[in-house]
């Protein structure tokens, strides 16, 4: 598992999320990355394609959920939906670790974990692969000379596109008006994405799916979440 950030080649792309721990990690939850990671740690995307059929035979859907914080939102949503593979990106250890015992106090088996940056994933995965893909509260990099960081960048936003079914939906939430301004510019200008959004409150009230996270509740942007839905057509 990658957590150096100096151990990146130097041909990687522009780091996208900040700080990867902070406080030490709970001896029970350290514990985890030993006996639990092992089983549900996603194949590393740098040695090529993801068998995304291998990762759970017989899935009837396949979820991205891109920066994951802590887990609450990706074990509540596979709990919700057991027959769907949720597949989890996080580079936050912190996020990883807590996301591990959420899996363990569910008994939750259709979530795969990668303890990295979440941009080699979807390289990785088959275009066309996905059912969904979530995007909670990315970091927003709000000064202008950092915008350049942010995770939502044209080519970027073209590649989630490709890896969407047609059908599929994507889901970007921000508590930032000038990153919510930002992404939206940058979808709508991705072909094959349609925002679904008729009226204001399409994109003001929460999805009735939505998960209320931690990080959600602490308020720390600018406005209320603002809910950015999309469909691959």
């Amino acid at each position: 598992m990658t957590t150096d950030p100096s151990a990146r080649s130097p041909d990687a792309p522009l780091r996208s999320f900040g700080r990867i721990k902070s406080r030490p990690i709970k001896p029970r939850q350290a514990a985890l990355f030993d006996t639990l990671m092992p089983s549900v740690k996603l194949p590393d995307p740098a040695a090529g394609p993801i068998d995304v059929a291998a990762l759970m035979p017989g899935a009837k859907e396949v979820w991205l959920e891109i920066g994951f914080g802590g887990g609450e939102h990706l074990a509540v949503q596979a709990a919700r939906h057991p027959d769907a593979l949720m597949i989890g990106c996080e580079p936050f250890i912190n996020g990883v670790a807590s996301a591990l015992r959420h899996i363990e106090e569910g008994g939750l088996k259709n979530i795969r974990l990668h303890a990295d940056d979440a941009r080699a994933v979807v390289q990785a995965l088959p275009d066309g692969s996905l059912d969904r893909i979530m995007i909670l509260f990315p970091d927003p990099w709000h000064k202008a000379r950092h915008n350049k960081r942010r995770l939502i960048q044209p080519a970027f936003a073209a590649q989630l596109a490709r890896k969407l079914k047609p059908g599929g939906r994507l889901r970007f939430v921000t508590d930032w008006k000038d990153y919510a301004g930002w992404a939206l510019e940058r979808f709508l200008a991705t072909p094959g994405l349609v925002w679904m959004a008729d009226e204001t409150a399409d994109w003001k009230v929460a999805p009735e799916d939505h998960v209320v996270t931690r990080y959600e509740e602490k308020r720390l942007g600018d406005t209320d979440p603002l809910f950015l839905e999309f469909e691959r057509v």
